[in-house]
């Protein structure tokens, strides 16, 4: 049983615990979780999709993130704005994706929040989601998953900032997952290989 230390997976290198419990989780841990995440759509689409997680395990994401894609045209902000209510009917209807109405509802009303950043805020919504991020230095690697908050000041001063501007199911919670996913904050443990 471990104590939320670092653990060597099938290959002897040392992961966080929960990134070895299946393959996809060992992929997407060694290869995205906290890796820096750049460019207005591509932060949307970890937006959208940290908000579907609530509530729910990331696999469960993780697993239907393809279907997500196409239902909602690679999170293309523009395009997603201009959803109509056919869309959302649409989007009711797709098995492959989490028909939660509050939720779908957030996605397609976040997506004109976040167009409205892009045009107003210097460097949209790339810059604006990276000026949260804190200086590395002041903090100091986990040693287990115990030493890693749910949130902090930071993911909830984000929080605040984006439900100013009109986000829905962003609060500091997954403000905070999308930051670690993101890689505004490296959550890998100090004996993680990925860190």
């Amino acid at each position: 049983m471990s104590d939320g230390a670092a653990l060597a997976g099938p290959d002897g290198l040392l992961r966080c615990p929960w990134g070895l419990s299946t393959p996809d989780y060992v992929d997407y841990h060694d290869t995205e979780w906290g890796k820096p995440v750049h460019g207005d759509d591509a932060l949307f689409e970890r937006i959208c999709l940290e908000a579907f997680q609530s509530g729910l395990s990331w696999i469960t994401i993780l697993r239907r993130r393809e279907t997500f894609r196409t239902a909602f045209r690679r999170f293309a902000i523009d395009e997603v704005a201009a959803f109509t209510d056919e869309d959302r009917t649409r989007l009711l209807a797709d098995p492959g994706i989490i028909r939660n109405r509050a939720k779908v509802d957030a996605a397609i009303s976040n997506a004109a929040a976040a167009r409205t950043v892009r045009e107003t805020h210097d460097g949209g919504l790339d810059a604006l989601i990276w000026s949260f991020a804190p200086d590395p230095a002041t903090r100091p690697a986990p040693r287990t998953l115990s030493d890693v908050a749910a949130t902090t000041p930071e993911s909830t001063a984000l929080s605040k900032d984006l439900k100013k501007r009109g986000f829905r199911f962003v609060g500091p919670t997954t403000a905070h997952a999308l930051m670690q996913a993101c890689g505004l904050v490296n959550d890998h443990l100090a004996d993680c290989a990925a860190r």
